[in-house]
């Protein structure tokens, strides 16, 4: 894999395979069409990046500053993200297909997850403080170490989903009772 490294622009419409970019700063770069296949970020700051259209493929984040990231302005075809220990602060996910996504030591305060497939996905250990769950599938997702999150039951697919017994209480804050 190349390394890359501490670049803020990257080629317009520019294809990027098994390329690992390493402390790089993309923060509010324009980074629409530009496509990235089994790629590696790493200690990146992506904070209100543009992926209008953007391509990206088994792609892997590790220690980045995603804050405000269009996600939903990707390409969807074979749209393959992994994150971990990531800032996802104010992200819209909205509408995509991250079937079997891993989110680990993510924080995802306020992200939107409106109409997202999100079955099968893993949020290990992260904050999902006021993230909005609206019609988004998670069924067999795993959610036991996540936390700070509130997901209506009956606005979402919950079948098989894993919680654990303290954060279950996030599926009753629609309900407006007190549980002590």
């Amino acid at each position: 894999m190349e390394e890359i490294r501490g670049i803020k622009t990257l080629e317009k419409e520019g294809y990027y395979e098994q390329c690992v970019f390493n402390q790089c700063n993309f923060n509010s770069a324009d980074l629409s069409g530009v496509k990235f296949v089994n790629c590696r970020f790493e200690g990146c700051d992506f904070s209100l990046a543009k992926l209008k259209n953007s391509s990206l493929q088994e792609v892997k984040f590790v220690n980045c500053k995603l804050l405000g990231v269009l996600f939903s302005d990707c390409r969807k075809f074979m749209l393959e993200l992994d994150f971990d220990s990531c800032m996802l602060k104010l992200s819209p996910f909205s509408g995509l297909k991250l079937k079997n996504t891993r989110f680990r030591n993510c924080d995802m305060q306020e992200a939107d997850f409106s109409e997202t497939d999100l079955s099968g996905a893993q949020f290990d250990g992260s904050d999902l403080l006021q993230a909005i769950f609206f019609h988004t599938n998670l069924e067999t997702a795993d959610l036991r170490s996540a936390f700070n999150y509130s997901i209506n039951p009956e606005t979402n697919r919950l079948r098989k989903a894993k919680f654990s017994i303290p954060g279950v209480t996030g599926l009753l804050d629609t309900y407006g009772i007190i549980i002590e």
